[in-house]
């Protein structure tokens, strides 16, 4: 397994942009609004992720026992999250990219912006999280070993 690639997120972020930009052009005016909370459940991820993040850190930097499966499994939890992040984050911004044009003409899409900022910040938290996750769950280098060693002993 690889660890997450730029180029796989920007890929899944153009997917989200264009596919919500589209949706948006085609069927906004029979659409409901966007609820202001509607990303909020991105954000409770992120938090989630970003606390496992620490403990899986601070397991594997104090040489506790972390099993190999629950290792794997956090990174595959934050592969699947770093992928949805881009995703949602293309799809709030393109929902951003269609009402914001339009919030001065539009009271619906006035009302939908808020809906719009909010998603595309809770879903940077998430991708951010994901990440981080990810890279906490990468194997020490040995060099890092050494230098946790001369600063402790």
């Amino acid at each position: 397994m690889h660890f997450t690639r730029p180029r796989e997120l920007l890929l899944a972020a153009v997917l989200g942009f264009g596919l919500t930009f589209l949706a948006f052009q085609t069927t906004y005016e029979s659409l409901p609004s966007l609820p202001t909370t509607a990303g909020v459940t991105l954000l409770v991820l992120a938090v989630v992720e970003f606390v496992l993040a620490f403990v899986v850190r601070s397991r594997i930097r104090s040489h506790q026992v972390v099993t190999g499966v629950g290792v794997a499994r956090a990174v595959v939890l934050a592969k699947a999250s770093s992928l949805l992040g881009a995703l949602m984050l293309g799809a709030w911004l393109g929902a951003l990219a269609y009402v914001a044009p339009r919030a001065d003409r539009l009271t619906a899409a006035a009302d939908d912006l808020p809906a719009a900022i909010v998603g595309a910040v809770c879903a940077v938290a998430l991708l951010g999280a994901a990440l981080w996750l990810e890279y906490c769950c990468r194997t020490p280098n040995p060099r890092d070993r050494d230098s946790d060693r001369r600063v402790t002993g």
